[in-house]
């Protein structure tokens, strides 16, 4: 077997966006010329032979092939290991009078059967401007085996090339100033009748030079990391454009091109590796994606938020392209109509910007009733406004990158905890929580400039050891959190956002319009039937379930415990008439009605909204057994509990239609009694439910996640705390 067959193949490829010099061809053909035969500010370029040469009739065109020659300062064990002091390239370049051209391609002649250089490169009249020359360019290093130093030199050679990358167009603009102080500022056109442009010198290297590969621009150490290169050069890249006078965007770019001062402009400073990846991914989507390709902004967020890694970043992309179409997101804005609750109750706005120019959200976390809005919109509709407002801070970061003249591309979040309590951990909504920022991390990447959580609670570290696992590294690194006023003064508020717009309720002088929130009253919560009529979804799995209970047709879920100790979790609401909740124990496994599942937790729900489990054959204390006394739940009520399960087998959480009690002097029912009979129309009942089972083996660091402001969880927790013990016990509120 060849070393070919055992190393894996390494290719790298480069694409540059056009870089625009403002002088005409013929001016930057002068320069170009100056670099050669050799330049004072090309060390490494030793020499050059030309191998052949060839001019048209008319003087219009000329080809010239050289050998060129240069002088790799990498370390000593590479180069005694190659066995070469020189590497050798062949440059092809074709210079265009008439059409006012350079093209230009190189490749390696040097271990050309172990690593391949290739490089194009072209300079063209501008298409909008003939007095501007345009410069684009690529390349691709193709390492095949190098004496088992494949991955040394793959580093060595891109680390080279992303430092080398600017040094033409460096030179370039150091020569047009020396033709400049030399009083050469203009240089005619050629026409037929008019004397040839020669390139006096050996044009060896093209305008970003082609050495791509083993070429090191400075002695790099064998173990050199190729990504500690780009961020230093991106440094360097950064000086010398803010020096260049190529400082707007200019007009008439082709489409699929993308020209370097707009980058700079509205994308801000990057690699030119990091170049590279934005031009190349914009251009496959452009070939490939049937639809709408989205802003560069946008491509540039999902390629940082992969560090710049192509295949990962185009597949995230990928997913949410196809996410966003499917779902009408482009839309969202136009199409999406806030609901009065949320305009009433939602404790979040936009409120100015911070110092950086990040347009500024205020989020008051602590007044919000996160219960009383999922029950009075739905995940979907509180989705959907979460959406709203991720796309609405897209359309505020292009708004603030043209009025501050300088890239803004996130957010800053300032969120407010004060009045955060153990009712806000309520577990339907941290898992709506949850199922939000699953969707916002994997479509709205890299959004999030930074985010201040003001008058943290002792609580808050039970609320973020919930949510942390599921926000990515990379956005966690952006959080600062202040505990009580800790957030005024130096270091605080001020560092962030000025003062005349901290808003009044956190001790500023700047009237807030976000709403004040509180809670959101019942009769706005939505009926069962709302919720099983929603056409759109987002999610295909809803947090609450719902259920009719009959006269005699009790609705039961079955939940399978591997471990005991584990801990039931339940939250329901009684929507319709009157019912008894128990919960059963069986060794036996349930005869479960032949219809889908819902596998979550080992949670089965066969189906429609009335399920019946246990066998009429069973007998209690036989075959199955009671281990919570009945709690009777009147209508409207909502319940909240959790049972710590001291067997292995099979849990039945049943909600039964509840028969009025008959009074016990006169065997006669009560007025009241009969009028609730009265309301009970059919002799039903609705309830909408959620459970959640949570693991023995992590159940007690979670416990007082459960706690609520109408349960008593905490009293539970500390039950479990403290006793080694498993135990069957119930904890259940309205």
């Amino acid at each position: 077997m060849t070393i070919v067959g055992i190393i894996p193949i390494m290719v790298q490829k480069y694409q540059s966006p056009v870089r625009v010099y403002k002088h005409p061809f013929e001016l930057v053909m002068a320069a170009y010329e100056r670099r050669f035969p050799t330049c004072h500010l090309i060390p490494m370029f030793v020499a050059s032979d030309v191998v052949n040469e060839e001019t048209s009739e008319d003087g219009s065109t000329q080809k010239i092939e050289r050998r060129c020659a240069l002088d790799v300062d990498a370390p000593r064990l590479l180069k005694r290991i190659a066995g070469v002091d020189y590497v050798y390239f062949i440059q092809k370049n074709t210079l265009n009078r008439k059409e006012r051209t350079l093209h230009i391609e190189s490749h390696n002649e040097t271990f050309s059967n172990r690593v391949v250089v290739h490089e194009t490169c072209c300079y063209s009249v501008h298409p909008e401007n003939e007095d501007w020359t345009c410069f684009e360019q690529t390349a691709s290093l193709d390492i095949k085996s190098f004496f088992g130093f494949e991955s040394t030199v793959e580093k060595i050679a891109m680390k080279q090339y992303a430092s080398s990358i600017k040094k033409g167009k460096e030179i370039i603009e150091y020569y047009l100033k020396e033709l400049d102080d030399e009083g050469l500022t203009h240089v005619p056109r050629w026409s037929p009748s008019s004397h040839s442009l020669p390139l006096s010198s050996p044009t060896s290297l093209s305008t970003n030079q082609p050495e791509l590969g083993i070429v090191p621009a400075d002695s790099v150490p064998l173990s050199a990391d190729a990504r500690d290169g780009p961020s230093q050069d991106a440094k360097q890249d950064s000086n010398l454009l803010q020096n260049d006078s190529l400082a707007e965007i200019l007009p008439g770019t082709p489409e699929d091109k993308l020209d370097a001062d707009y980058i700079k402009r509205y994308l801000g400073d990057l690699t030119p590796l990091q170049e590279s990846c934005l031009i190349r991914l914009r251009k496959w989507l452009q070939e490939t994606h049937k639809g709408k390709i989205p802003k560069d902004e946008h491509i540039l967020r999902f390629l940082r938020a992969r560090d710049f890694n192509m295949d990962k970043a185009r597949e995230i992309l990928c997913q949410s392209l196809t996410w966003r179409k499917q779902h009408q997101v482009d839309y969202l804005l136009e199409t999406w109509s806030s609901p009065q609750v949320l305009q009433d109750y939602y404790t979040g706005g936009w409120h100015h910007h911070d110092k950086d120019g990040r347009p500024l959200y205020i989020l008051r976390l602590g007044q919000m009733d996160t219960k009383g809005l999922v029950r009075a919109l739905g995940e979907e509709s509180l989705l959907r406004h979460v959406l709203s407002i991720n796309e609405e801070g897209l359309r505020r970061c292009e708004e603030n990158t043209k009025v501050f003249g300088r890239p803004i591309s996130c957010w800053t979040c300032l969120v407010d905890l004060e009045g955060l309590n153990m009712r806000h951990l309520w577990r339907p909504g941290v898992k709506a929580l949850l199922r939000i920022i699953e969707v916002v991390e994997a479509n709205y990447p890299e959004t999030l400039g930074r985010l201040l959580i003001l008058r943290a609670p002792r609580v808050f570290p039970v609320l973020w050891t919930l949510v942390s696992p599921f926000i990515d590294e990379n956005t966690r690194k952006k959080f600062l959190i202040y505990a009580g006023n800790d957030y005024q003064g130096a270091g605080g508020l001020v560092d962030y956002i000025d003062k005349e717009i901290i808003p009044d309720f956190l001790g500023g002088e700047c009237m807030c319009e976000v709403p004040e929130g509180g809670l959101v009253p019942k009769s706005m919560y939505r009926t069962a039937e709302e919720v099983e009529n929603e056409d759109i979804r987002l999610w295909t799995e809803m947090i609450y379930q719902s259920a009719s209970i009959f006269k005699g047709a009790p609705h039961e879920i079955v939940i399978e415990i591997i471990d005991a100790s584990s801990v039931i979790t339940w939250d329901f609401d009684v929507c319709k008439g009157d019912i008894v909740f128990n919960i059963y124990h069986s060794k036996r496994a349930p005869q479960v009605p032949r219809k889908d599942t819902l596998g979550a937790h080992g949670i089965t729900s066969p189906g429609g909204n009335n399920v019946q489990l246990i066998d009429k054959s069973w007998t209690l204390g036989q075959d199955y057994s009671m281990v919570e006394s009945p709690l009777t739940c009147k209508e409207g009520e909502s319940v909240q509990g959790s049972h710590i399960t001291r067997w292995p087998g099979f849990y039945i959480l049943q909600w039964k239609f509840h028969n009025m009690a008959a009074c016990s002097a006169t065997n006669l029912p009560r007025v009241d009694d009969v009028l609730a009979t009265l309301q009970v129309s059919s002799h039903k009942c609705k309830v909408m439910y959620y459970t959640e089972v949570l693991g023995s083996e992590d159940f007690r660091g979670s416990m007082t996640s459960l706690e609520s402001s109408h349960s008593g969880f905490s009293q539970l927790s500390a039950a479990t705390t403290n006793s080694n013990q498993s135990q069957s016990s119930s904890m259940i509120s309205r």
